[in-house]
């Protein structure tokens, strides 16, 4: 048997990885970015490189630097620009200064800076038929120019002054403290700031610039009542500086703005502002400047993850979840008639219009990661060369169960080369609103398959691609439908002639993670459970997350109370591995330290007289929410592999030796 790269941990850190997709304004020209593992093996570095959009020639390398390039943008006369982080002769002690914008000439020749922010240059984005480029800064409330931020930071590193003084929610995103700098979006130019004072409106925008480079709309952030956050839709003209709320829904939260060819119209999503009865819904959206807002296709039982134009702007090109897919739609304006233009097994991302309808995506899917293509009007697809796509260790399938209340329950299952009955991996996804469609580089479960598992993916309530009902149907019940249709899967998963229903255990991150805690508190059928940044206490939880103000839409105390899985740990018999990074702030390490805790002294295998358990906790000091160190994502999957092999194979565990702690017992 041939091995794969599934079948050694290196070799997997090792494969070239695609993100971001760029393309000029005459379809002549496309760029992605190719993220590779550094001479250490510590990070990966990303450098820009050109496909061939007719899709024959092999794709060329057009940037090299220590720390990557990111972000590429075409101008309007196809020059290329980028964003990198280059040593700079008056700042050469920085381990890795701030990102600044560089361009690279379309007639050749070597990359020029030509704009350099204290605070690095986070995101660029230029017109398509004029000369203008917008990029994102961040600068001190402070500061009054450029040059008084440089002077204002420049004291805070000289001083060793980390302190943040807040007067507004929230304070933390994800991994990342917010603060004491505001983003902010300037004409490069200038630089011209063209969101003077701020403050937290632009936390994590989205933007668009008209064509004709006279003006931009961005999401807008605005507070209150109390500490919580909707958006709005902003229009900035350039000239004037003028700034005017063009959308805004006290119900609602606006969101990807994307201006039409004729600069006379903005498309973007709502999002409805959910409450504990009612889940979140989302709906496209189009305003024509000067008059009302109007729904398109609001009949379509669909959650828009992307909106761009045709290039006749006649129609809305939009990717969404379906059934274990992402295709792309295209949307009459003026009679929201939804087509279907893709027809594959794939989720695409970065849909980008060209001229002559012609598209091009990135597109992936649970055998595929992340590669370019070409969609012509037609819906037929070329694939554009650039990475190799590695052999997989198995082969995928559909199956479906029906849950206790007779709704479909769809997964996927992962089967391993090996022809015997293979024990089963339950691997559940987090989100809680989301779905298994696409490649995961994180949360891969050919790795698993190269063990010898199969591994289920199952889509349960709350799950999108499949209408807002079955999103409805697990809304402020976490442990009840999500629960029987995770069971639901799981027995039909059971059943098929190539799975060993007598090894099974369970794993999941995030909501994922939280949904493993139910199961382990609810059954003893798995022989392991493997849990990820998860939710354990509720009541604690909700408070203490990033985005409180989101979950207690949903988490009323009731219902933390009702489904919270820390109450049922008495009921846990199942060895549990615990896994967490210190840096988590969606998930705070606070759950980890409390599930920990709780195993050991109340759960069914807790601690026994010398304080030893077949539970683990694997704690990352220096890692978030995922995990994503090459070298720590490496013992993620070590330690987890080891754990599985322990208590679902029998076999003797065997742990990376950089742990530093032998062989488990």
């Amino acid at each position: 048997m041939t091995a794969t790269a599934f079948d050694n941990l290196d070799d997997y850190l090792a494969l070239p990885r695609v993100s971001g997709l760029a393309v000029s304004a005459d379809g002549s020209r496309a760029v992605t970015t190719v993220a590779e593992l550094n001479d250490k093996r510590s990070e990966y570095v990303s450098a820009i490189w050109e496909l061939d959009p007719a899709g024959r020639a092999p794709a060329r390398r057009l940037t090299r630097s220590a720390h990557g390039e990111s972000s590429p943008a075409f101008t309007a006369d196809g020059d290329l620009l980028f964003v990198s982080s280059r040593a700079r002769p008056e700042k050469a002690d920085d381990e890795k200064p701030p990102a600044s914008l560089w361009r690279l000439p379309a007639n050749g020749g070597e990359a020029a800076e030509v704009l350099v922010m204290p605070g690095g240059v986070s995101v660029v984005q230029s017109a398509r038929t004029v000369e203008v480029t917008v990029v994102g800064a961040p600068l001190l409330p402070a500061a009054q120019t450029v040059e008084d931020d440089r002077r204002l930071r420049d004291r805070r590193q000289d001083s060793g002054v980390t302190a943040i003084l807040h007067t507004k929610y929230p304070v933390r995103y994800w991994d990342k403290d917010l603060g004491p700098d505001e983003p902010h979006l300037f004409d490069a130019s200038g630089p011209r700031d063209l969101t003077p004072q701020p403050g937290a409106a632009l936390h994590e925008a989205g933007f668009d610039i008209s064509p004709d480079g006279q003006f931009l709309v961005t999401t807008w952030r605005v507070a209150g009542p109390g500490p919580v956050q909707r958006s709005v839709l902003l229009r900035v003209d350039f000239e004037s500086g003028r700034r005017t709320v063009i959308a805004d829904d006290p119900d609602a939260d606006l969101e990807r703005p994307a201006i039409s060819p004729d600069c006379q119209a903005v498309a973007f999503t709502r999002e409805t502002i959910a409450n504990p009865d009612c889940a979140p819904r989302r709906t496209l959206h189009y305003l024509r400047f000067g008059e009302e807002p109007a729904v398109v296709a609001p009949d379509w039982d669909r959650w828009p993850t992307s909106v761009a134009w045709s290039s006749d702007g006649t129609s809305l090109i939009v990717t969404a979840d379906q059934a274990g897919r992402a295709p792309v739609f295209t949307i009459d304006v003026s009679t929201s008639t939804v087509t279907q233009l893709t027809t594959d097994d794939f989720a695409y991302t970065d849909v980008r219009p060209a001229p002559a309808g012609v598209l091009y995506a990135l597109r992936s899917s649970i055998t595929s990661p992340p590669h370019p293509v070409r969609i012509d009007p037609d819906g037929s697809i070329t694939v554009l060369p650039c990475i190799e796509l590695p052999r997989l260790p198995g082969t995928l399938e559909e199956i479906t169960a029906s849950a206790p209340d007779r709704t479909r329950v769809r997964s996927w299952l992962v089967l391993p080369e090996n022809p015997g009955p293979a024990p089963l991996l339950v691997w559940i996804h987090g989100g809680p609103v989301a779905s298994w469609n696409g490649w995961s580089w994180r949360w891969n479960p050919w790795l698993m398959a190269a063990k010898g598992y199969a591994v289920l993916l199952p889509d349960p309530a709350l799950s999108t691609g499949y209408g807002q009902g079955f999103i409805q149907r697990g809304w402020g019940a976490w442990g009840a439908a999500p629960f029987d249709d995770l069971m639901a899967a799981t027995d039909a998963a059971c059943a098929h002639p190539r799975v060993n229903a007598a090894r099974i255990a369970a794993m999941g991150g995030s909501f994922g993670g939280y949904m493993a805690n139910w199961v382990a508190g609810h059954t003893d059928r798995f022989a392991a459970i493997v849990t990820h940044a998860s939710l354990w206490a509720l009541d604690q939880f909700g408070p203490t997350t990033d985005r409180a103000y989101y979950w207690r839409r949903e988490m009323t105390p009731e219902m933390a109370a009702i489904h919270s899985p820390h109450r049922f740990v008495d009921q846990i018999t199942t060895p549990m591995l615990v896994i967490h990074g210190d840096k988590d702030y969606r998930v705070p390490i606070g759950e980890a330290l409390r599930l920990w805790y709780d195993l050991l002294a109340e759960s069914g295998l807790s601690a026994g007289a010398d304080g030893s358990s077949p539970h683990r906790f694997l704690y990352f000091p220096s890692e978030h929410h995922w995990v994503l160190a090459p070298q720590h994502t490496k013992i993620w999957y070590q330690v987890v592999i080891a754990f599985l092999a322990e208590h679902v194979l029998g076999e003797t565990a065997e742990l990376p030796e950089l742990l530093g702690v032998g062989s488990a017992p």
